[in-house]
C-alpha cells in the first residue's frame, strides 16, 4: 500500500516532468496538431501553418516574396550591364551582386527562425546570422570606402580590388563564428555533463556578444557615408549608403533590447524566435529598397552632372571653328575668282614659251554665272595665243581715186591692230 501511495504522488506531482522525458514528439501528439497543420505535419513546422498565432505565415509569405524579388533584381542588374556608360560606376556591379547574393541568404534564413528549435537549426541559426549580415555589411562598407577615396583623389580601385577588400571583410566573420561554434558547441560544458540540443541552449546574451563584428562593421558603414555628401556628383550614393546603414542600425537596437530584456519583462520568452525572424526579414527588404533598388536605378541613367572629356574638342570640333573653317574656304575660293580678273590689265607677254592652261582650271564647283569665262583678249594677254595667229578681219570700204574718174574700187590693206 505505501509503494501505492508514493506512485500516485510522484505521477500527479511530476507529470509534466515524465512527459518530457518521454519525448517532446509524444506531447505534440497528446496536444494535437494547431488549427491549420494536417494530421501528417511535424511539430518543428507548426509554426508555418498555425493560423492562431499566423507571425510564421506572415514572415514566411514575406521572406519568398523577398527571394522572388532577389532573382528579379539580379536580373536587372545582369541585363543593365551593357547599358552601363560610366566606367566608374560599373566598378561597383560586383559588390551589388555581393549584396543581392546575401540578401537572399537573409531571406532563406528566416525560415530557420519559423521552425521549432531543434540542435540544426539552432546551429544554423548561430552561424549564419552573422555571417550572411556580415557579408552585406562588408559589401557596403568597400562601397563607402571607394566613394571616399574618389571624392579625394578623383579616381577610385579598380573593381576586382573592391572585391578582395569585401571578400576580406567577410572571412573575418566566417572565422570568428567558425571558432566560437567550436568553443561553444564541440567542446561542450566544462563540468562534462551532457546538454541535450546544447545549440538551442546558449544564453541570449552570448549570441548578441558573438556579433560584435558585424556592430563595428555597420558602424563602419555610416561614418564613411558622411564625408561623400559633400561631393556633388556622388552625393546620392552616399545618401543611399547612410539611410541604409541608420536604417539598419535602429533595426538592430529594437531587436537587441527586444531580444536581451524586453522579452522577458513582458514575460514572453517565447517571442525570442519572432523577433530574430522579424528583424532578418525587415532589414533585408531594406537592403534591397535603400541600397539595391537605388543603385540599379543610377546605373544606366545618364548623370547631368558628369565632365565631359577633355579631349573632345579634338573628335568633334565645335560649330563655331566649322561655320568659321567654311567661310575662310569660300572667301577663299571667291577671292581666286576675282584674281583671274587682272587678265584684263595691259601686261607684256612673257619672252619665253609658257605651258598651255586650261580655260577651265579655276573651275570649283559653284554656280555657273559665279565663273569667269576667259575671253579671247585675256588668252592673248596672257600669251597663250599670238596675235598674227589670230588676226581680226576688219571691214573694207571702197576708196576712190581723186585722180582718175573711174570709180573702180582698190582693195586695202588689212587694217593693223
Amino acid at each position: 500500500d505505501t509503494v501505492d501511495v508514493d506512485f500516485e504522488d510522484i505521477w500527479s506531482s511530476d507529470f509534466d516532468l515524465l512527459m518530457v522525458v518521454i519525448g517532446t514528439s509524444f506531447t505534440g501528439t497528446m496536444a494535437g496538431a494547431p488549427e491549420g497543420c494536417g494530421p501528417g505535419v511535424t511539430w518543428v513546422y507548426y509554426n508555418m501553418c498555425d493560423l492562431v498565432t499566423a507571425w510564421g505565415i506572415v514572415a514566411e509569405t514575406v521572406a519568398a516574396a523577398g527571394v522572388l524579388a532577389c532573382f528579379l533584381l539580379f536580373v536587372i542588374l545582369v541585363a543593365s550591364l551593357p547599358s552601363v556608360t560610366d566606367k566608374k560606376r560599373k566598378a561597383t556591379v560586383a559588390l551589388q551582386a555581393g549584396v543581392l547574393t546575401f540578401t537572399l541568404g537573409l531571406f532563406g534564413l528566416t525560415f530557420a527562425f519559423i521552425v521549432g528549435r531543434y540542435s540544426a537549426s539552432c546551429a544554423a541559426r548561430r552561424f549564419l546570422f552573422g555571417v550572411l549580415f556580415a557579408g552585406c555589411l562588408a559589401c557596403l562598407m568597400t562601397h563607402g570606402l571607394w566613394l571616399l577615396l574618389l571624392g579625394r583623389r578623383g579616381q577610385g580601385p579598380k573593381s576586382w580590388v573592391l572585391c578582395l577588400g569585401a571578400l576580406a571583410l567577410w572571412l573575418v566573420e566566417v572565422i570568428i563564428n567558425t571558432e566560437w561554434l567550436i568553443i561553444t558547441l564541440v567542446r561542450g560544458p566544462a563540468d562534462g555533463v551532457p546538454v541535450p540540443d546544447l545549440p538551442c541552449s546558449i544564453a541570449n546574451l552570448d549570441f548578441v556578444a558573438s556579433l560584435t563584428y558585424v556592430m563595428v562593421l555597420l558602424l563602419a558603414v555610416v561614418l564613411l557615408a558622411f564625408p561623400s555628401l559633400a561631393h556633388k556628383r556622388w552625393r546620392r550614393d552616399a545618401a543611399f549608403l547612410l539611410t541604409t546603414g541608420i536604417s539598419t542600425m535602429a533595426i538592430w537596437v529594437a531587436w537587441i533590447l527586444m531580444y536581451t530584456h524586453g522579452n522577458q519583462v513582458v514575460g514572453k520568452a517565447s517571442w525570442d524566435d519572432p523577433t530574430l525572424a522579424v528583424a532578418v526579414v525587415t532589414n533585408a527588404w531594406v537592403f534591397l529598397f535603400l541600397y539595391t533598388i537605388p543603385e540599379i536605378c543610377l546605373l544606366t541613367k545618364e548623370d547631368p552632372e558628369e565632365e565631359e572629356p577633355q579631349d573632345l574638342d579634338h573628335v568633334y570640333p565645335p560649330r563655331s571653328l566649322i561655320y568659321d573653317s567654311a567661310r575662310k574656304e569660300a572667301a577663299a575660293a571667291q577671292q581666286s575668282v576675282y584674281i583671274e580678273n587682272k587678265a584684263f590689265s595691259m601686261e607684256e607677254p612673257p619672252a619665253g614659251p609658257t605651258k598651255p592652261v586650261s580655260p577651265y582650271g579655276a573651275y570649283n564647283g559653284q554656280v555657273r554665272g559665279c565663273v569667269y569665262q576667259p575671253t579671247e583678249i585675256a588668252l592673248i594677254a596672257k600669251g597663250l595665243t599670238k596675235a598674227s595667229d589670230r588676226a581680226i578681219p576688219r571691214a573694207r570700204t571702197p576708196t576712190v581715186n581723186p585722180g582718175s574718174g573711174g570709180s573702180l574700187p582698190r582693195s586695202a590693206g588689212p587694217m593693223a591692230s
